[in-house]
């Protein structure tokens, strides 16, 4: 199993230290989220081209990760490109002072490498895995997937739509899929790892796995993606209305308050 994995460490580690290198130069740390995708790439591609035998599953594996990867990362590019420093990347500079160097190689490059190497795990065991065929596992996950990919790109999509409007400065996103989850990008990228595990499922001693799955939804909902944003927005009564109406990370119908009704 450590044979499997090891050249994946390796990598991971390597890239995320360019990528460290990168942002001093730059003075900006927030461009590690550009390299999130990247890196599900580049161990994708890298397990299924150093792997013994290429199999239906690997390459259904390697190409949602490199759709999802592409999309993900080039949207954090261009949404990102000209912009100063993410706003928590920014509060942990000026928090950290003098041990920013040492605390950002480790609590945001190695800690992210680390990170996806755990989410990344039913790849490299899907890609070093000599099964061969589809399974009703595989199209049960891949439908799984391709909800979560469609709940991420287009609500990405609608919120970039949004901003874009000048009308729409100082409003709350509250439409499309925003209208039944406020975080229809997060849940679609829950929902993706959910279904590449139920891919690797089919797999023999595949179970543990579940941590991939497990470690990105937590990462989402409680440390890294949902508490951060709403903290952000904890002083604007608006998107306050907007959470007691709207379900905070499962989609479900909305309620509707009074406030809400007067506006339709």
């Amino acid at each position: 199993m450590l044979s499997i994995f090891l050249p994946s460490v390796i990598l991971i580690f390597i890239y995320f230290t360019i990528f460290f290198v990168i942002a001093q130069i730059m003075k900006n740390n927030s461009i590690v989220d550009i390299g999130w995708g990247l890196g599900f790439i580049l161990i994708a591609l890298y397990t299924f081209f150093f792997s013994e035998v290429i199999t239906a599953k690997s390459i259904l594996v390697t190409l949602l990760v490199l759709i999802w990867g592409s999309r993900l990362s080039y949207h954090i590019l261009k949404r990102n490109w000209g912009k100063p420093e993410d706003f928590r990347y920014a509060k942990w500079r000026k928090e950290w002072g003098k041990w920013l160097f040492i605390r950002g190689f480790f609590q945001i490059f190695m800690l992210q490498g680390l990170l996806m190497l755990i989410i990344a795990s039913p790849i490299i065991f899907i890609n070093y895995s000599h099964q061969a065929g589809l399974q009703l596992l595989d199209y049960l996950g891949a439908l799984i997937w391709i909800t979560g990919y469609l709940f991420e790109s287009i609500g990405d999509y609608q919120l970039a739509q949004f901003i874009r409007k000048p009308e729409n400065k100082g409003k709350i996103m509250k439409y499309g899929l925003w209208r039944y989850t406020r975080h229809p990008n997060y849940f679609g990228e829950a929902t993706m790892w959910w279904g590449i595990y139920i891919i690797a499922l089919s797999l023999p001693n595949s179970f543990w796995l579940i941590i991939s799955p497990l470690t990105i939804t937590i990462l989402l909902l409680y440390v890294s993606g949902v508490p951060m944003l709403e903290k952000k927005f904890a002083d604007d009564p608006k998107f306050q209305e907007y959470a007691r109406e709207t379900s905070k990370f499962f989609p479900w119908f909305p309620k509707i308050s009074e406030e809400t009704k007067e506006e339709d």
